[in-house]
């Protein structure tokens, strides 16, 4: 099962750092307007907003890593700290912003956080 919980978490880190990306750097280009359905005028007024929201994820991904390879009982509790902050990003955002974070953000938080509880 812990194999299963790292993959896990490894899947996670890995899709915050894509969307580090999406909002950093590819925000007023082709993947970043799909994301958020926005104009090029609207992309370019929010692309510092959307800067910021990709360093956060970044620094999900960074923390999610070093859970990975941290070594017990560092890792378990960093592991479980940065999902936490998955869920409760992902539950705020589709509260807040877009009903598809529920299931694109909070649910693969959720499912990794129970399998890291699960493997322990």
């Amino acid at each position: 099962m812990e194999t299963t919980a790292n993959v896990l978490v490894g899947l996670v880190a890995a899709l915050h750092a894509y969307i580090l990306v999406l909002e950093m750097f590819l925000w007023e280009r082709g993947p970043g307007r799909k994301l958020s359905g926005f104009d090029a005028d609207m992309a370019r007024a929010t692309a510092p907003l959307a800067a910021n929201q990709g360093l956060y994820n970044g620094f999900l991904a960074a923390g999610l890593i070093w859970g990975l390879i941290a070594g017990d009982p560092t890792g378990f509790r960093v592991k479980v700290f940065f999902l936490a902050c998955v869920l409760v990003a992902g539950v705020y955002g589709g509260a807040t912003t877009n009903r598809r974070i529920l299931t694109a953000q909070a649910l693969p938080g959720a499912l990794a956080l129970a399998a890291v509880l699960v493997a322990r």
